[in-house]
This record gives C-alpha cells, sequence and structure tokens, in this order.
C-alpha cells in the first residue's frame, strides 16, 4: 500500500494521538462493562437464582440492543460527529452498569444490562469515525485494529482484576465500584475530545430524517465490500466472543473439570493472544491488502478445527495442551473480525463510513446473540451437555463462510474499478 498521502487526508500527529486515545479509553471501559458477566456468570446465576437459559438471556439481551443498534449509531455518527454520541453512550452504559451493582431483581437486572448494551454499542463505531477523522486513510487498518486491541485490554481487566474484586468485596461494590471510570471518562471527553482537526470540517450532513437513513443504508448496503465486510465480521467474531461474553468459565470448570482460577487463566490467553495478533494482523494487512480474506477464511478454518478437537476429544476432558491451543486460537477472532471493516472502508465515501461500520459491526453480534441463546438452550435440553452445545458453532461458521465466498470476486473487482476510477480522476486533476 503506498505511503503517499491523499489529498485531503488529515495530519495525524500527537494531536491526533491525543484525540483518538480519549476515544479508545471510552472503548476500553465500555468493554470493561460489556465483559464483567463473563467472569461472573456463575455468580449471577447463584445471586438470581437462574438456569443456563435464565443466565445466558443476560448476554443475549446485551448484544440484541447491541447489534439492533449499529445501524441507528452509525447514522448517528454520521450526523451528529463522535463527541455527541460517545457522550450519549458513556452515559447510558454507567448507569447501566451502576444499575447492574443495586438491582434486586432478574427482571431489573435484565434492564440494566440492557441499558448498558444500548450504550456500550455507541462507542466502537464512534471511535473507528474519530480515527478516520484524525489519521490518513493509509493508517486505517493498524488504527482498527489497535482501538481492538484496547478494547480487549479492557477485558483482560475482566478477567484479571475484576473477578478478584468480585471474591474480595462483593458483588454490589464490585459492580458500583467500577462504574466510576464510566465517570472519568465522562469528564475526558466532555473537556478535551474534538471531532476532527481544524481545517478538515467534514461536509455537512443531509437533514432529511427517514429519507436520509434510507438513503445512507441503502447505498451502504449496494457496495458488495459493506456486505463482504458484515460477514466476515459475523463470521469470524462470535466464537471466541461467546467464550469470553458468557460461556467460556461455565464450560471450562463444569464440563472440563479446572479450577476457577485455572479458568481464569486461560481466559486470560484469549485475551493476550487477541491483543499480540491484533498488531500483527493490522501491520500485516496495512501492508499486504491482498492478504484480508486468507487472513480471514484462515482464522475460520483454525477455530473450527481446535473446536472439533476439543469436543470430539474422547476422554471426559480434553488435555491441557488441546485447551491452551484452543484459547490461543480463539485469540484471532478479534483481530480478524477487524478485517470487515477493511472490505467496507474503501467501498464508502466518508460521509458513509459510520453506517457502513454499523452495517459490519451487526454482523459479528448477531452471530455472538444467536449462539449464546442456542448454547444456553441446548445445555438445558441436553442435560448441560457442552459438546452438543458448542457444535452449534459449527452451523454459523458454515453459514459465513459460503457468504464470503460468494462475496469476494464481486468485491474485489469493485474496488479494481474504484481504484482506476480514483487514479483517472487524480490524472485529471489541475495543478
Amino acid at each position: 500500500m503506498s505511503a503517499v498521502p491523499l489529498p485531503g487526508d488529515p495530519p495525524g500527529g500527537r494531536r491526533a494521538a491525543a484525540m483518538w486515545g480519549i476515544g479508545v479509553a471510552v472503548y476500553f471501559v465500555a468493554v470493561i462493562f460489556r465483559t464483567s458477566l463473563g467472569v461472573a456468570g456463575l455468580d449471577a446465576a447463584d445471586r438470581f437464582d437462574v438456569n443456563a437459559s435464565a443466565l445466558s438471556t443476560f448476554s443475549i439481551l446485551q448484544l440484541l440492543v447491541y447489534a439492533g443498534m449499529q445501524i441507528p449509531v452509525g447514522l448517528m455518527v454520521d450526523r451528529w460527529g463522535t463527541k455527541k454520541v460517545l457522550t450519549l453512550g458513556v452515559v447510558l452504559f454507567t448507569v447501566g452498569q451502576l444499575g447492574f451493582a443495586l438491582s434486586p431483581s432478574y427482571g431489573t437486572a435484565l434492564a440494566a444490562r440492557a441499558l448498558l448494551g444500548c450504550g456500550d454499542a455507541m462507542t466502537f463505531i464512534a471511535v473507528l469515525r474519530l480515527g478516520a477523522r484524525w489519521f490518513p486513510a493509509r493508517r486505517g487498518p493498524l488504527i482498527a485494529q489497535v482501538a481492538a486491541l484496547c478494547g480487549m485490554a479492557g477485558n483482560l481487566v475482566s478477567t484479571l482484576v475484576f473477578a478478584r474484586m468480585l471474591h474480595g468485596v462483593g458483588w454490589t461494590a464490585t459492580f458500583a465500584g467500577s462504574s466510576l471510570a464510566g465517570v472519568l471518562v465522562l469528564v475526558l471527553l466532555t473537556l478535551f475530545l474534538k471531532d476532527h482537526p481544524k481545517g478538515h470540517e467534514p461536509a455537512p450532513a443531509e437533514h432529511a430524517g427517514g429519507a436520509y437513513a434510507r438513503k445512507q443504508i441503502a447505498a451502504s448496503w449496494r457496495e458488495p465490500g459493506t456486505r463482504l465486510g458484515m460477514w466476515v465480521h459475523f463470521t469470524t467474531q462470535f466464537p471466541a466472543m461467546v467464550f469470553l461474553l458468557l460461556w467460556g468459565m461455565p464450560f471450562l470448570v463444569e464440563a472440563q473439570g479446572l479450577s476457577r482460577a485455572t479458568a481464569g487463566e486461560l481466559l486470560t490467553l484469549v485475551v493476550l493472544s487477541n491483543m499480540a495478533l491484533g498488531l500483527v494482523f493490522g501491520q500485516v494487512i496495512a501492508r499486504h491488502h491482498e492478504a484480508r480474506g486468507p487472513l480471514a477464511l484462515g482464522t475460520v478454518g483454525a477455530t473450527a478445527l481446535l473446536w472439533a478437537a476439543t469436543l470430539a476429544y474422547p476422554g471426559d476432558h480434553a488435555p491441557m495442551w488441546l485447551l491452551i491451543t484452543l484459547c490461543a486460537v480463539l485469540g484471532a477472532c478479534g483481530p480478524a473480525s477487524m478485517i470487515g471493516f477493511d472490505f467496507a472502508r474503501p467501498a464508502n465515501p466518508p460521509q458513509r463510513q459510520g453506517t457502513a461500520s454499523g452495517i459490519v459491526n451487526m454482523g459479528g453480534f448477531t452471530a455472538s446473540m444467536t449462539t449464546l441463546l442456542a448454547v444456553g438452550l441446548l445445555l438445558d435440553a441436553t442435560g448441560d451437555n457442552y459438546r452438543i452445545a458448542f457444535a452449534s458453532v459449527f452451523v454459523l461458521e458454515a453459514l459465513g463462510i459460503v457468504q464470503i465466498l460468494r462475496l469476494r470476486k464481486r468485491t474485489a473487482r469493485r474496488e479494481r474499478d474504484h481504484l482506476v476510477a480514483s487514479r483517472v480522476e487524480a490524472v485529471h486533476v489541475p495543478v
């Protein structure tokens, strides 16, 4: 990929890093809140006296709200800008986390998680838009991977710090205390965040209500790169998301006979692998754009292979080396899901980036929500048979692979057409 800046590219630099850093800090806190239930699933089941299906409803509802908000949030980011959307998101997910801490019943706890999911939904797309407004386009893949890496650092806080606090000071103090992080980032973004550098103001957005929304969604969806990005995100993200968000800890403790401490270490391995591979994927894609498809499909294949080996292992428990390998490979799911945005980004102009990113981001969270529900229902139906329950992973992976293969060539042709058109336009630009 050429290092020559494109016309109108933002300058980047230290100020860009500072502005983007504030947005990433918001996303970091949102991920802590989102994944906090992953280490508290067994405690939540005891606290609210619920079975596996009811427990999975916490995460399903949270992801249902998250996925359902992606396109509306993309439209909001395109029209209102980053700062307003992030501010609203922080308020919502902080109130949701505090409400979850104080919930006296299962119903109120569900409402709190829904509110948290709504606020969480407003963070990542806004952070992607913030990076696009402050950094040159050629930095896009790496900036997106680093943002995701910082989000995984929030997951690391959940698995290491949050779990210890939960068993040290108790449910209410842990969840309520963590909500103070939301207050901190709210102050930072309110006082310091700017949507874009001076001289790089976006063109005024249309304000035509439903007509504007329909136009943005239809134009984004017509691009095969947007649809391919959504299916890449759908197919790659959910195996690790389901594992980290809720079912990893119960699977490792109840099905594999590990202690909570050892299971927590394996969840941490997923996060650490994700962070390491995120940097690798970002650098590879920035230098070799054609590596996007092979990396995505390779991740899906490796994930399916390791899950099959783990679930089909003839003994009662899979050996530790196999569980370690599974968790290391699951760490590739997050970085691979970011490739979806790298298909949608060049397919859409700047004024549609938020909407297109929302469509892409909806893919993985829809798959995660579906799998969370399927695992919970199958566990209840089979008497906690984790092998059958986790076999649902293969159904969604197969669906996603079919769609990726169907759209790859069409997207490649469209990208070549865009590239030729941009070169012709550059030749005719007067000097």
